[in-house]
């Protein structure tokens, strides 16, 4: 078994998986529940200084997606502080409080949850071009305590510009992204939206952003020298291997928890174990930040015919239904067969094989 601990700050996770803030870790029995789970840390539901008063109906699985319109803790911070906190806090596993959303609102609590907390996860929901709101609410922590203070980003925005901003406003740490939106989905039969909010918009989430994410912690790793935890359609060990070759230092996730209950966070460390293993790793750092190395340095154009690995192909005719250059063929061993004179090297037909018998040259 390889070593899945990561170092954070200054604790120790045991593996690198852990909820997102959100409706799986609405409170200390969700986070029991998380634990059980196989979770290495809580991450707990986002705060603010009045419980939030949530439209409904707030959640729908869409095609390809998930989509909320979840806002923070319908429960005020005096509950949380009496029935919450203490019994997550005698779980013993490392706790991040979600604390949101102006400046003064945090300053506000964290002094008031600071015992309980760990390192904290800021939530701003910015998503305009100044980056003073997210600069002001990480100034506003950081006066308020000597742990470590993480800050969440909106895919929206600009990542380089506002991760920049956040490390120089001494943010310990950036956990990226955020639900994409606003976006719609309606019933087909009545017409009405699926989310009741004012305007009927949601944000998206599960596994439609993934490759959004994936691109933002690319990015935020690139810009600045602090840790960056993950999160934004994670549901498996293949997900959150990316996103640690990506550079982050650990993942969140949210929609999968949702969907699959709480033992995904044991389900997604226990394929990342067995991800390492297969390649011959032993620990999480021999991999982090693989991709930024690997990342090309110009585009390429060249077309260049994917190779074949004839034992795997099952002739199920996938790559050929979907290559609209017509290079895809079997032969008379039912094997795919690629014409190199009409393959225009797209890639399609690599992703879409599900046996690993078509690589990229």
């Amino acid at each position: 078994m390889a070593d899945l601990s990561v170092k954070l700050f200054d604790f120790t996770l045991k593996n690198p998986v852990m909820p997102a803030a959100g409706p799986p870790i609405k409170d200390a029995k969700m986070a029991a529940k998380a634990k059980a789970g196989g979770t290495g840390a809580i991450v707990t539901k986002t705060i603010s200084t009045k419980a939030a008063e949530v439209p409904r109906p707030n959640m729908a699985q869409t095609r390809g997606g998930f989509m909320n319109t979840e806002l923070w803790s319908e429960m005020g911070p005096d509950h949380w502080l009496e029935n919450e906190y203490p019994k997550i806090k005698d779980l013993g596993l490392p706790v991040i409080v979600g604390l949101g959303y102006s400046a003064e609102q945090i300053s506000e609590l964290v002094k008031k949850t600071e015992a309980y907390a760990d390192a904290f996860e800021l939530s701003t929901h910015y998503l305009g071009s100044d980056t003073s709101p997210v600069v002001e609410s990480i100034k506003a922590a950081k006066k308020a305590t000597d742990k470590p203070v993480m800050v969440k980003l909106s895919p929206q925005i600009d990542i380089p510009k506002f991760a920049r901003a956040a490390a120089e406003a001494g943010a310990d740490g950036l956990v990226l992204i955020n639900s994409f939106g606003p976006t719609l989905d309606f019933d087909i039969d009545s017409g009405r939206p699926l989310m009741g909010s004012a305007d009927g918009y949601g944000w998206l989430s599960g596994e439609a952003i993934f490759p959004l994410a994936l691109r933002a912690v690319f990015q935020a790793v690139q810009t600045v020298d602090i840790p960056v935890l993950a999160v934004g359609g994670i549901s498996t060990g293949a997900d959150a291997v990316k996103m640690i070759m990506a550079g982050a230092q650990a993942v969140q996730t949210c929609t999968a928890a949702i969907l699959k209950g709480p033992q995904v966070y044991g389900k997604i460390a226990e394929e990342i174990d067995q991800y390492l293993e297969k390649h011959g790793y032993q620990n999480l750092d021999q991999i982090r930040g693989l991709a930024q190395k690997a990342a090309p340095e110009a585009a390429n154009y060249e077309t260049r015919v994917p190779k074949i690995k004839r034992d795997n192909c099952t002739g199920c005719r996938l790559c050929i239904i979907s290559c609209v250059y017509d290079a895809n063929y079997l032969d008379q061993e039912n094997r795919i067969v690629i014409d190199a004179e009409k393959c225009a090297g797209c890639g399609l037909c690599v992703t879409r094989c599900n046996f690993e018998a078509l690589a990229l040259a």
